[in-house]
């Protein structure tokens, strides 16, 4: 009788433990996805960031070319020199985040201008900075894209139990996806002749 009592006992223990094992397990497991998806949206996010620095180095040559012609607009240029500063001082995701949509629509603004102008869409210079400039946007959208990506899985994974206790412990919070509202015009597109 006191042996089945202490065999019993004995299983109930190791069942305790087990599952005790168990959840740790869990706990730890739930830590290093949750890590590893964060490093994830980090790593995507310098990826957006090395491609978003490339088109900062663009801007100041197309301005260049831009102010070559003489009827150029000093407001136009203004503006974009100022959204380009506020985009390389930004500090914060968000902040960036606003700043680069500010730019981005600025940089499309010059092109379009650009673009109805026959003198500076005959330039080989412009034409050549154009066409790096919308290499660069298609690899800006692609980056994007993947880092949106990371940030919904770990958005989803904060949301799944366990690893929404290990978020609220670690004071780790939902992140916000990127999108520079990168629907441009296609500037190789011919414009038609209206016969």
């Amino acid at each position: 009788m006191l042996t089945t009592i202490l065999i019993a006992l004995l299983v109930v223990v190791l069942l305790i433990a087990a599952v005790g094992g168990f959840m740790f397990y869990k706990w730890v497991s739930a830590g290093n996805l949750l890590s590893a998806l964060d490093a994830r949206c980090d790593t995507a996010f310098a990826d957006i960031d090395v491609h978003l620095k490339h088109r900062h180095d663009l801007i100041p040559r197309l301005v260049e070319v831009l102010k070559g012609q003489t009827n150029y607009e000093a407001e136009m240029v203004d503006s974009i020199n100022a959204a380009r500063t506020d985009a390389l001082n930004a500090i914060s995701p968000s902040i960036r985040l606003e700043a680069e949509k500010k730019l981005n629509a600025q940089v499309v603004n010059m092109l379009s201008f650009m673009e109805k102008d026959p003198a500076l869409r005959s330039l080989p210079d412009y034409r050549h900075l154009r066409d790096e400039i919308t290499e660069c946007d298609e690899r800006i959208t692609a980056a994007r894209r993947f880092h949106n990506l990371a940030i919904e899985e770990y958005n989803m994974a904060l949301t799944q139990w366990p690893t929404s206790k290990v978020a609220t412990n670690r004071r780790m919070s939902k992140r916000q996806a990127f999108d520079l509202g990168l629907d441009r015009v296609l500037m190789n597109e011919p414009t038609p002749l209206g016969l």
